[in-house]
């Protein structure tokens, strides 16, 4: 069966060019040329019926997009060692040093961290996101570290990314930003959508957006930062990064939506706490992960200026 993914164009959509406004759909992840020959060939139906590549979105129509093959890819499990923080049958919660790729992208094909699952796991990890990424249930980028889950069968997987599409999945990080926030706590609830202009980053944007939220509280303040706790409540590719940017407090560090620091390679941000509850047991779990070293190292340098 092919995989199909069903989306529902929203009031703010329509009248766009399907296209275009297909093409910034995170969860297909398709370039605009390729949608089109997928609409050119019929493989793209807005409300079962096929359409021409100038159709325009109709707000609440239903398309159906059927996924082109994916692109061979034969993954090579590597000895690379895991900090594996819990582990039974169904499930995995792995501590990902600052620097290690989620899974094999352009630029990085080998040395993430699904090939040391492989090699530690072998064939008992879940098959839902494909043969690129068995097991991830959720993503942290490149340059952050901390806690992740990977599912290790079909039916743990689904029960997990229940909990996180509900926003039920527990999910805190730290940070240190620059500058110092108007309140002690608070609230960042803006829409995230691909960048207008620039395609590889994020935005907060009314345009082709999704709901974000992120809570916020202040550790601790030093000359010219902040060190914060920030709690997930949608989990946005770049959430924290483009919502501490958008109010004018980027991650220290973050070269993408802010700038770099000297003595640290991008963001300094950590998944410290991930809570869930088990898809097998129904118990709730919860793990935190300690300040990594290089985290350590950016508090102390701050805390002398």
């Amino acid at each position: 069966m092919p995989d199909l993914i069903t989306l529902k164009v929203p009031k703010e959509a329509s009248g766009q060019r399907l296209d275009k406004w297909l093409s910034e759909q995170d969860e297909l992840g398709l370039t605009r040329s390729v949608i089109q020959k997928r609409i050119t060939e019929s493989n793209i139906l807005v409300d079962g019926n096929a359409v021409s590549k100038s159709c325009r979105a109709v707000a609440n129509s239903i398309v159906t997009v059927e996924m082109p093959d994916p692109v061979s890819l034969e993954l090579t499990p590597e000895n690379i060692p895991l900090d594996i923080v819990y582990e039974d049958d169904d499930l995995l919660v792995v501590n990902k040093p600052k620097g290690m790729v989620v899974h094999p992208a352009p630029g990085n094909y080998t040395g993430t961290l699904v090939q040391a699952l492989l090699y530690h796991c072998g064939s008992r990890l879940s098959s839902i996101n494909g043969v690129i990424r068995p097991g991830i249930v959720h993503r942290i980028d490149k340059l952050t570290s901390g806690l992740l889950m990977v599912a290790k069968n079909d039916a743990a997987h689904l029960g997990l990314s229940s909990q996180i599409e509900a926003h039920t999945f527990t999910r805190e990080y730290q940070a240190i930003c620059i500058g110092h926030m108007k309140e002690l706590s608070g609230t960042i609830n803006a829409p995230i959508g691909r960048h207008p202009v620039d395609r590889k980053k994020m935005a907060v944007t009314s345009k082709n957006s999704k709901y974000a939220v992120t809570h916020y509280e202040v550790i601790s303040e030093y000359k010219g930062y902040s060190y914060l706790k920030l709690r997930l409540e949608t989990g946005r590719t770049h959430q924290i990064r483009v919502h501490l940017s958008s109010i004018g407090h980027p991650v220290l560090g973050d070269d993408v939506y802010g700038k770099p620091f000297s003595g640290i390679d991008g963001q300094c941000l950590h998944a410290g706490k991930i809570g869930f509850i088990h898809p097998t047991s129904h118990e709730y779990m919860e793990f935190i992960s300690p300040l990594p070293d290089y985290f350590e190292r950016v508090m102390r340098k701050i805390s002398l200026r």
